[in-house]
């Protein structure tokens, strides 16, 4: 178990961040910096060693915002353990022409945990830290459906994968790769109804696996092991793949056709 350390979460107000949150809270005597946008009004009374904090993640102030307030409610003392697990889907067809939009997806899943590497490094001077992501395996395998969210995904999976061969060797970097996990993920990526991918996992068995990650210093950690199985069969198999996507994007054409239908 985690304990006597300075932690801050990001998107801590729900999905596999209050999961881990749930977790971290037994450990005696940390302190966890608990970060959303909604968390002073949904985790306000959640326990005494939790400090929720209301940032936007998506911009450079928001993250430099999170910082100052971990060293004002830390005393100083530095961040143990810092979870960048925030970030958002888009479930669509990309037919679209929005730089905003775009834009967003990237702000808040790819450029924020960047960013908050940088700053991490910086606020640790050599100190031993621990930084984590949760990337997921669509950074690993592009999904029909979710274009802009895998290629957010697969920008992170590239960044921890060159950065890590740089690192410096005082900070652990633990890297998480959920399949689709039953939150509210599914209600941010569309507000129409529409049918999850395959497989489904539980989100607490995400964090429990997360957090044991963490704890025995792992560099990678996938909860899943269909996942890890599926993906030895697909690339000895290739077709496999195929067949997969082609289920996955019936699931997407009967969705669009849904919404003709509106």
């Amino acid at each position: 178990m985690i304990t006597e350390k300075n932690i801050v979460l990001t998107g801590a107000s729900s999905g596999i961040g209050l999961e881990v949150l749930k977790l971290l809270v037994k450990g005696d005597k940390n302190k966890i910096l608990a970060v959303s946008r909604t968390s002073e009004e949904k985790l306000k009374d959640f326990a005494e060693n939790v400090i929720p904090f209301n940032a936007d993640t998506g911009s450079a102030e928001g993250v430099d915002s999170i910082f100052e307030k971990a060293n004002e409610v830390f005393g100083g003392e530095k961040i143990d353990i810092f979870y960048a697990n925030a970030g958002f889907p888009y479930y669509e067809e990309f037919n679209y022409v929005d730089w905003d939009r775009i834009k967003r997806i990237f702000d808040v899943n790819t450029l924020s945990p960047i960013y908050t590497y940088a700053k991490y490094v910086e606020h640790l001077d050599g100190r031993d830290g621990v930084l984590a992501y949760t990337i997921s395996a669509i950074g690993k395998m592009a999904m029909p459906g979710y274009a802009l969210y895998s290629a957010s995904k697969f920008g992170l999976q590239g960044f921890q994968e060159g950065v890590r061969l740089e690192k410096p060797k005082n900070l652990q970097f633990t890297c998480l790769y959920p399949i689709a996990t039953d939150t509210n993920f599914f209600k941010v990526a569309n507000e129409n109804e529409f049918e999850k991918p395959f497989p489904v996992q539980k989100p607490d068995v995400v964090a429990r696996k997360m957090v044991e990650g963490i704890e025995r210093g792992k560099k990678f950690v996938s909860p899943s092991a269909l996942f890890g199985l599926s993906t030895v069969l697909m690339g000895v198999c290739p077709p496999i793949r195929t067949v997969y996507w082609k289920l996955e994007k019936n699931k997407l054409d009967r969705f669009k056709n849904k919404l003709r239908g509106q």
